[in-house]
């Protein structure tokens, strides 16, 4: 009865991958359920992090879900190939153009470009400094010997090479003196050096005739120059300094001399017999008001002579200009007679005046200029002020701090300063001395013949090299960020006139002492003023900011795809995708490759060691041929799975009873009783 049951029973009844999957909840309606085994994730439940299979997968799920015009009409457009094919050219064009515009606006950003400001202000204004010099250099008592005993060789010099008198009371002093010749008391002599010219060159025996007249040439010839020979420490390498104008070369040579002199003075401020204020300014008003004491400071200049500095940083209270005109600035009246002060160091007449900054130094040969006497000379002034960017976007800086050269001025950073401290420090460290017209650090001497015998050789040689920029000073010294300038403009009238200059003679004459012959050659007026108060400022700013710099790009972006900021995420969240599905699948390679060889031989054969007993009812036997569908007893029917469940030692066995196994039932007996 048993065995006609079985009979009439298929042992395995053909089911559907679903049936086989709900078995589960037939097997809990049993008489004796199993224990169920771990539940595994179905296709309708999602993991916390999932990729894609494939990258079709991945593109067609981006195209669908995308908020990037036109690329749904990739997916659209899959069932006709030329379509498909046009959309996919048309939408990389516009990805590669839109990506093109990209990386010209991250060019211009990257070049900081910079925009300039002008604005135009109107305010009370801080009147600047104003520095006026003598133009008489002084006698020192203490090298007063020194300076007329040089006078006295130049005035041999010049008699010697120009048969020129240049005083006969004086050449009269220095031939009672006996005959002097150059080389005696002072290095490197002025000298008349021949320079022949081609013709000449070419004829290599001369008479004793013509080289006399060599010797003593005309002063009109223009063959021969005049100069100073200069040689290093051991004499092995010389030059001549030489000038085409004689009087070039005898201001140079005399200035050469006269810098070695002045060195020797010493370090504490010499004894300087000094004119009164008075006595060069005549009168001084600002703003209608007399100046005193406190207006100005004074210096010495070693080439200017006396130098007054009007409303510096010294002063009690910086003059402040409210209304704009010649009324409202500064009026000086100098005295500009020539003393007989150093007459071959100074050869111009009238007075040397430059305008500047409170906190600026008093560069009277870069900046200044000169008065002329018997003028009155109006300049009107206009504020300008420039901001600069620096960093990435401008070469500057703000207050030299970041400057490879040491400031040797007690002021603040500018670039003329910077110049000359990088001049006096290549000067000190090649030659061993100071430049004596610029400020020294502690500790070295100003340079002198006569303790560093080959300076002259050294200054010639290292001012050729600092006029082509071959020490680096234009490099290294950048400009400041801030820089206020003044524009001057002048105008220039007969002073006094006609009619007015004999009681303003009479009145200087009573109230100043002013006595000299030739009246007008002597004195000149100075105003000094602002043309307007309107200042003008010129500063930069970013031209293209990170603010514009997104702006520009989110315009891009919605040209070309009509896209949001969502949209970019999206796109990188492609790529991420992307990354990490290439990265799983060079992985996985490299795991069947690598890690686990022969993987698939020792699951087959575990398999087939595997009784069948240890198998759930779910995963049926199927009979090799329809003859042995059924099982003879006491034998044991070979086992063909179709799909393996991935762990064996989890799988239940089959139910023994055959009482239990209705028509419905989705199990099979696999033995007897």
């Amino acid at each position: 009865m048993k065995g006609d049951i079985l009979k009439e029973q298929d042992p395995c009844p053909p089911q559907p991958i679903q049936e086989l999957m709900k078995g589960g909840k037939q097997e809990e309606q049993g008489l004796n359920p199993e224990p169920s085994a771990p539940q595994q994730p179905t296709e309708e439940e999602e993991a916390l992090i999932e990729f894609h299979r494939s990258y079709r997968e991945l593109f067609q799920f981006f195209c669908n879900n995308t908020t990037i015009h036109g690329a749904i009409r990739l997916v659209c457009s899959k069932h006709n190939r030329m379509k498909t094919a046009f959309w996919a050219v048309l939408w990389l064009c516009t990805f590669g153009m839109m990506y093109w515009q990209f990386a010209l606006l991250f060019e211009e950003y990257f070049s900081y470009p910079v925009s300039l400001n002008i604005n135009l202000n109107s305010d009370k204004l801080v009147f600047p400094a104003v520095t006026v010099c003598t133009l008489n250099p002084y006698r020192y008592t203490e090298i007063k010997e020194e300076l007329e005993e040089l006078d006295h060789i130049t005035e041999q010099t010049l008699f010697d090479l120009y048969k020129y008198n240049y005083s006969n009371t004086r050449l009269v002093r220095a031939r009672r003196r006996g005959p002097r010749h150059l080389g005696d008391s002072l290095p490197h002599p002025l000298q008349r050096l021949h320079i022949l010219s081609a013709p000449h060159r070419a004829h290599t025996v001369r008479s004793s005739s013509s080289s006399m007249r060599d010797n003593n040439p005309q002063v009109d010839r223009k063959d021969w120059k005049i100069g100073f020979q200069l040689c290093n420490q051991n004499k092995s390498d010389c030059f001549y300094q030489t000038y085409s104008s004689g009087v070039d070369a005898v201001r140079e040579w005399y200035r050469f001399h006269y810098i070695n002199i002045l060195s020797r003075l010493p370090d504490t401020s010499p004894s300087l017999e000094e004119e009164a204020l008075g006595n060069f300014i005549f009168t001084c008003r600002f703003n209608q008001a007399p100046c005193n004491q406190a207006n100005y400071s004074q210096f010495h200049h070693p080439i200017y002579g006396n130098c007054y500095t009007f409303n510096s940083k010294n002063s009690s209270n910086l003059w402040m200009s409210s209304m704009p005109g010649v009324n409202n600035g500064l009026s000086l009246t100098l005295r500009t007679e020539q003393n007989d002060f150093i007459p071959l160091l100074s050869t111009v007449t009238g007075a040397r005046v430059m305008v500047h900054g409170q906190d600026e130094p008093a560069f009277m040969d870069d900046g200044g200029f000169n008065l002329r006497p018997g003028v009155e000379t109006s300049i009107s002034m206009r504020k300008e002020s420039l901001d600069s960017l620096g960093g990435n976007y401008g070469d500057c800086t703000e207050n030299g701090s970041d400057v490879p050269v040491k400031n040797l001025y007690p002021s603040k950073y500018t670039q003329q300063v910077c110049i000359h401290s990088c001049f006096q420090e290549n000067m000190i460290k090649k030659c061993g001395c100071a430049y004596i017209f610029y400020p020294r650090p502690k500790g070295v001497e100003f340079c002198d013949y006569r303790k560093h015998s080959s300076w002259g050789y050294c200054y010639y040689k290292l001012q050729g090299a600092f006029s082509l920029d071959s020490l680096g000073c234009f490099s290294k010294c950048r400009k400041p960020c801030s820089v206020t300038n003044y524009k001057l403009s002048a105008g220039y009238s007969r002073w006094p006139s006609v009619k007015s200059q004999d009681w303003i003679f009479q009145m200087l004459f009573l109230q100043n002492n002013y006595t000299i012959n030739n009246k007008r050659n002597g004195i000149a007026k100075l105003n000094i003023f602002f043309k307007e108060l309107n200042y003008k400022t010129n500063s930069e700013s970013p031209s293209v900011t990170m603010v514009s710099l997104l702006s520009n790009l989110g315009s891009q972006w919605s040209l070309w795809f009509g896209s949001s900021v969502l949209s970019v995420v999206e796109m990188a969240e492609l790529i991420f995708d992307l990354s990490v599905i290439t990265l799983l699948m060079l992985l996985r390679r490299f795991r069947s490759r690598y890690w686990s060889p022969g993987r698939g031989a020792r699951g087959a054969r575990e398999v087939a060691s595997t009784p069948a007993s240890s198998f759930p009812s779910r995963f049926c036997p199927h009979p090799t041929s329809p003859t042995s569908s059924l099982p003879q007893p006491g034998t044991t029917p070979p086992l063909v799975l179709t799909a393996p469940p991935p762990a064996y030692a989890t799988l239940g066995s089959c139910p023994p009873p055959l009482d239990s196994v209705g028509p419905s039932s989705s199990s099979c007996a696999l033995g007897e009783h």
